[in-house]
């Protein structure tokens, strides 16, 4: 072959040439293009691409060499020579392993139609100087995050990918185009920052070659025509707007609780439910124990208005047997005999507090000995009604047992609404009615022999 020192481009494509038919065995090509700076030898036979490296050491100056449409084989090590910067091998099947064959001086690389099924950063890190890529028709699913610094045009249209990420494109900080169309895109949220955010500038196919893929509803439409509210995309969103409803929705509830009372009837309904499960663990301890009342009633004789129009007359008309001192005392009896004899005959010792109770000073003689009673017999048979609100700074000292008595036990709160009332009636009487069976209206059996509920001071009242 005669010299050509002033060619710089050669295109030898579309031929039948081969290795050896285009490098001939002790022919120097360095004299033959001393100036080559690009060479097609597309649509031909070449195939070893190690021996193709080789020997473009002998052309000093050339720049650019196009391989696409041979047969090209992966078998040896290659060895390029620097001042090579542009190589295309596309439409040859060199699969995934071909970034490992090729120099890292390259600036642009042609790989399109190559049987690439993935892409990593791993692949591209070794080419500290690529600007240009073109990965068209192959198999990629994902482009990779922090991909490549240095890359300005990426072509990966006609692949797998079914979206492109924020993430993806902020590893690409140099990028100026890219070629995208024509991929199985999903038209859902991951698409929602494509389609809307990102600049379609860089798009030199957009929108021809974008349209939606799946889901079947909006299969083949445009991608410049999807709708989506940016609320069902956005999680931050969704989160500041579902806030604040869900706290007017709650305060409206709360508002709406508070309106209906409904912290009192939630209050009845506890009471309900404990006095339940007492009456179930105290079924055994009762078992052999039977009494002449339901409930003796503690009260001050100045709430008595309030007993016998109101309390008295809904008890007993429900069907309950209650001992009352004004009625049912026994006469000529000292009143602390009284007391106690109706405290021990009765299932349950209600009291109706109220700030003339603490006033009394029978009305602490009856409490104190209820609540030893309950003590010896190992029961829970004190009820309390409380008729009115008691300041906590106007109990008497001797009355410093109610307060914590209080703390500890279920109480009534006598309600001043109607409506209320019957909540209260019905669970007043279901704290004495646990026992019901157990109430006998002739006599009352003693209880287990106990210590004495009379304390030395009380001693004295007696005689």
């Amino acid at each position: 072959m005669s010299s050509l020192p002033s060619l710089e481009t050669l295109d030898l494509s579309n031929n039948l040439l081969s290795d050896t038919g285009f490098w001939w065995p002790g022919c120097s090509y360095t004299s033959v293009f001393p100036k080559l700076r690009h060479l097609s030898l597309s649509k031909n036979h070449f195939a070893d691409l190690s021996f193709i490296a080789q020997h473009t050491h002998q052309m000093k100056y050339l720049e650019s060499l196009d391989l696409s449409f041979n047969s090209i084989f992966l078998d040896k090590p290659c060895f390029w020579p620097i001042h090579i910067t542009s190589l295309s091998l596309s439409n040859n099947n060199l699969g995934n392993k071909v970034f490992s064959f090729l120099s890292q001086y390259l600036q642009r690389i042609d790989l399109s139609k190559t049987g690439i099924t993935a892409l990593t950063q791993e692949d591209l890190y070794q080419f500290p100087m690529l600007t240009h890529l073109f990965l068209s028709s192959n198999s990629i699913k994902v482009i990779p995050t922090d991909l490549s610094p240095t890359l300005v045009s990426l072509y990966i249209d006609q692949n797998y990918i079914t979206s492109v990420s924020r993430e993806s494109l902020a590893g690409l900080p140099s990028l100026r185009t890219l070629k995208a169309g024509d991929n199985p895109f999903v038209c859902s949220c991951d698409s929602y920052w494509f389609m809307t955010t990102l600049n379609k500038s860089l798009l030199p196919d957009w929108p021809l070659d974008y349209t939606c893929s799946t889901p079947p509803s909006v299969a083949d439409l445009p991608m410049s025509e999807y709708r989506t509210s940016r609320m069902s995309c956005e999680a931050w969103l969704q989160a500041a707007v579902a806030l604040p409803v869900t706290m007017l929705i709650v305060l409206a509830l709360c508002s709406a609780f508070y309106a209906c009372d409904g912290v009192w009837y939630t209050k009845m309904l506890w009471v309900w439910i404990r006095v339940k499960r007492r009456g179930q663990k105290q079924a055994n301890l009762l078992n052999n124990t039977t009494f002449r009342y339901h409930s003796f009633i503690s009260y001050s004789h100045q709430d008595s208005a309030w007993v016998e129009s109101r309390l008295v007359p809904s008890l007993e008309g429900a069907g309950l047997s209650l001992c009352i001192h004004e009625r049912d005392f026994v006469p000529g009896q000292w009143i602390l005999d009284n007391i106690i004899n109706c405290v021990e005959a009765s299932y349950k010792t209600l009291f109706v507090l109220s700030n003339h109770f603490v006033q009394s000073e029978w009305c602490n003689y009856e409490l104190f000995f209820a609540q030893h009673r309950a003590l010896d017999a190992q029961q829970d048979s004190l009820v309390f009604i409380l008729l009115e609100p008691i300041p906590t700074n106007s109990l008497p000292k001797k009355f410093l047992k109610l307060r914590r008595l209080l703390m500890q036990q279920t109480y009534l709160e006598w309600p001043m609404e109607e409506r209320k009332q019957q909540v209260f009636w019905v669970n007043l009487r279901s704290m004495l009615q646990v026992a019901d069976h157990r109430i006998l209206k002739d006599m009352a059996l003693e209880l287990a022999q106990s210590a004495s509920m009379i304390p030395d001071d009380l001693v004295p009242l007696l005689k």
